[in-house]
């Protein structure tokens, strides 16, 4: 007796969902790297930085105690895109059984093609980091030397001067970020946690990173980012940089690069009365972007 389409369809989804999983899986999350991951159940997401206070004042003996009043700076909006791709098996292909061959190399197709739309988008916050094009919610893009603040003055995340990875660029990097404020210029306590590379750099970060000495010298000095444990985390390399000569570097602070899901990963097939074919579609729901500018510092290369 022939299968029918209701029949084919439940007999050859579970598996397809098992194959789609087993191929998304095989690629990595680089995402993971650089955001952190928080669930949402609205058509988009608002965080609002608060500005903190002032520095405490001292308190004259029998004077009242001062007051001071925490103030909305800016707001930055995650504003979610659904990703669905799907394809159809024709009646033809199935009459012919040709639907276990065709079945297995589309859904492979499919979940590689869902796989790197994510890492494209999350990789795209950085590529685009530099840009005046794409602002944050201070107006002015991720990663820039004029920062607004309410009372610290302008703030940088970035070199003065563009400058290519070696261990001057990154310990001026450091030194950079230890001096981030707040927005009422209070020093906050910020430290690098990871370097993110392209691949074009991996062999510099690691030579930098994880030499026992310092490179490119023949003085028997020590390599002081590694003894220092100035990057805990290490490095990692990210394959969806576009450009070559650009690191960055991920910091503590909080709320800085976030990824809210607002739908997982989904996978479903039907059948067609019209055509009679038979289709199977994944689709998820998500966003990238970043709240405080103080989770990351860049340069672009000199």
């Amino acid at each position: 007796m022939a299968i029918n389409r209701a029949q084919l369809v439940k007999e050859l989804e579970p598996g397809l969902n098992a194959l789609f999983g087993l191929e998304y899986n095989r690629y990595e999350n680089e995402h993971a790297e650089i955001f952190d991951t928080e669930a949402s159940d609205r058509a988009f997401e608002e965080e609002v930085m608060l500005s903190g206070f002032a520095q405490a004042p001292v308190k004259g003996e029998g004077a009242a105690v001062s007051y001071d009043t925490a103030q909305e700076t800016f707001t930055s909006r995650y504003t979610h895109e659904t990703v669905a791709l799907a394809f159809a098996l024709t009646e033809e292909a199935i009459e012919d059984n040709l639907y276990d061959t065709l079945s297995s190399r589309y859904t492979r197709a499919l979940a590689r093609s869902m796989a790197n739309t994510k890492q494209v988008k999350a990789a795209n916050v950085l590529n685009n980091g530099f840009s005046t094009s794409f602002p944050g919610g201070d107006g002015k893009p991720l990663f820039t030397t004029d920062h607004p603040s309410l009372t610290a003055g302008d703030q940088s995340n970035e070199p003065s001067t563009a400058a290519d990875l070696n261990e001057t660029s990154l310990e001026n990097a450091l030194i950079d970020i230890s001096a981030f404020k707040d927005e009422r210029g209070i020093k906050v306590n910020v430290q690098a946690r990871k370097l993110i590379v392209p691949p074009q750099l991996q062999f510099v970060a690691d030579r930098i990173l994880n030499s026992p000495g310092r490179t490119s010298t023949s003085d028997n000095d020590i390599n002081a980012m590694k003894n220092m444990g100035m990057f805990p985390e290490g490095y990692v390399v990210n394959h969806y940089l576009t450009d070559t000569d650009a690191f960055f570097i991920k910091t503590d602070a909080p709320n800085g690069m976030k990824h809210f899901e607002r739908s997982p990963m989904t996978t479903g097939m039907e059948g067609d009365f019209e055509t009679g074919n038979v289709r199977y579609k994944a689709r998820e729901r998500y966003s990238f972007g970043f709240s405080d500018w103080r989770g990351m510092y860049a340069s672009p290369g000199a």
